[in-house]
């Protein structure tokens, strides 16, 4: 147990309290990051954020993680819908991996509901806006760390 956790964050939500407010809320990343990471210490965890508009630095994020990290909860944006190089990034780190979104994917526009990385995540939150990255925090500590 290494008593981190990684939170990673895709494209366009460093646009946070800018982009789309009515979708998307109006809390910014800087926000979520500093409350999670209070949250995360909380629980007797380190919380290190990252957050890229660039799909290969996300895999480079996601495989740093090996070893080094309890789990990850990765919000990856759109890549979520169609990366299967990130999917691939998430099955060969053998980490607990927690899904999040902010909107109801699942209620957004066709191409929006399908995530290609689900069924390699522990879970998937989405809908519950900010709120769903502390169920996330929560939840994979409480379910998916080794305790020593």
């Amino acid at each position: 147990m290494y008593n981190k956790i990684m939170l990673i964050n895709g494209p366009n939500l460093n646009m946070l309290g800018i982009r789309q407010p009515e979708i998307y809320g109006t809390v910014t990343l800087a926000d979520i990051e500093k409350g999670l990471t209070l949250k995360a210490k909380e629980l007797g965890f380190e919380l290190e954020c990252f957050q890229s508009n660039s799909e290969g630095a996300i895999i480079d994020a996601i495989q740093s993680g090996f070893k080094r990290v309890d789990g990850i909860i990765l919000n990856a944006g759109a890549y979520t819908h169609y990366s299967y190089a990130i999917r691939d990034a998430i099955a060969s780190v053998m980490l607990p991996v927690m899904e999040v979104h902010l909107s109801d994917i699942h209620k957004r526009e066709e191409f929006r509901r399908i995530s290609v990385i689900e069924p390699v995540c522990k879970r998937q939150i989405c809908g519950l806006g900010e709120k769903g990255y502390y169920i996330a925090l929560e939840d994979l500590i409480e379910n998916y760390v080794e305790k020593d």
